[in-house]
Order: structure tokens, then sequence, then C-alpha cells
């Protein structure tokens, strides 16, 4: 499947264990996680897609990860959580695109992915209200965020960064992550601090 062509637009929603402002990107992912390793959650809302001529409309994902060190540094754990209604054919399709074996954005990171930690399918839920959102995936994942608003208390829009170079989306919208639950793949993560942080962006992937 990994010849075909393909192309994906939705929404994407992410909340990691570092602390708000995550540092990973801003220190170019050579720098330490704030709890010194980092475990993620990459969900995305497909609105439109196919790959060759299998349709994924409607359907969504999650790409779960551990990182041990600085990101850069690689030896990442990732794992997929596919939508349960995706048939056999669309499962292997986004599988392979959220992996980055189809190419496209997420291949940039293959390199530093040490583990493939498996797939797994779920009924995702997203739902989102102005800058308010959450994502659910069974007992798999749960996490929810606000976005971060700036000192102008007449903004409508919270605070972006731009030019990120984030295989998502280059431009995204910070959030303040209210809780985070990952227990997928092996991987275990529980939060409901409050401080940890939150991003989310419209995306528009294709392959190459």
């Amino acid at each position: 499947m990994a010849t075909s062509s393909w192309q994906l637009s939705g929404q994407y929603y992410e909340t990691c264990n570092c602390d708000y402002v995550c540092p990973c990107i801003l220190g170019q992912m050579a720098v330490m996680p704030t709890k010194g390793s980092c475990t993620f959650a990459m969900a995305f809302q497909v609105d439109r897609g196919n790959f060759g001529t299998v349709s994924l409309d409607g359907l969504g994902f999650i790409v779960v990860g551990f990182t041990p060190g600085a990101m850069g540094k690689g030896n990442w754990s990732v794992g997929v959580i596919a939508d349960e209604r995706a048939s056999a054919e669309q499962r292997d399709a986004l599988t392979a695109i959220a992996s980055g074996g189809a190419g496209g954005p997420m291949s940039a990171l293959s390199g530093l992915v040490g583990t493939f930690l498996g797939v797994e399918s779920a009924p995702i839920r997203f739902e989102r209200d102005g800058v308010q959102w959450s994502v659910t995936a069974s007992s798999l994942v749960d996490m929810a965020a606000t976005g971060a608003m700036g000192v102008n208390p007449d903004a409508t829009e919270p605070l972006h960064l731009d030019n990120t170079g984030h295989p998502a989306a280059d431009r995204f919208a910070l959030a303040h992550a209210s809780k985070s639950h990952v227990h997928a793949l092996g991987l275990e993560w529980d939060d409901v601090s409050g401080i940890n942080n939150g991003q989310y962006a419209p995306f528009s992937w294709r392959s190459a």
C-alpha cells in the first residue's frame, strides 16, 4: 500500500507530559523534556482523505509515543490507535500514514523511532467547543485541553507558534492540558495536574 498516493485533511490535537510550553520544539528537539522523558498522544480527526482509491473520510487515528530523553536522540517507542469503524483496508492505510511508512510528514520521524508498538482499534470520539476540546478512545486515551489565551481580554483566538517544523502542522495553537490518560500498547500515563502542554491545529497531509 505504501506506493499509493494519498491525502488527508482535518484537525489535529495533542497533549504531552511536558510542562506548558513544551520545550522540545523551541529547543529543536535537542533539549530534555521537562520530566526527563516525554509521553505524548497526537490525535487526528480526518474530515476528508483517501489512500489511492480507499476513502478515509470521517475516520480518526491517534499516534501515542514515548521518548526516553531529548527527542532528537531517538529511541522513540510509537504505536497507533485506529478508528474501530475502519475496514481492514482503511486500517492498513491509516497505519501506513501514521507510522510514516507511506511517506508524508510522519516519515520525517521514522529515523527516530526505535520500537513500533503496534496497532489497536478503538472508537475514537472528538469533541470541540471553541478553544476547548477533548479526545477519547475507549479506555486507551482520554485527553482534554483549553486553548491558551494572551493578555488581550477581547481575543477570540489562542496563542500560536509558527514555523515549528512539527510534522502535524507548521503552525499550531498552544493549549493547557486539563487531563491526559494513556493506557495503550504498553504505555501508561495519567495526569490531571493542569500544567501540561497541549496544542492543536488544522492539518493537511499528502504523499510526496
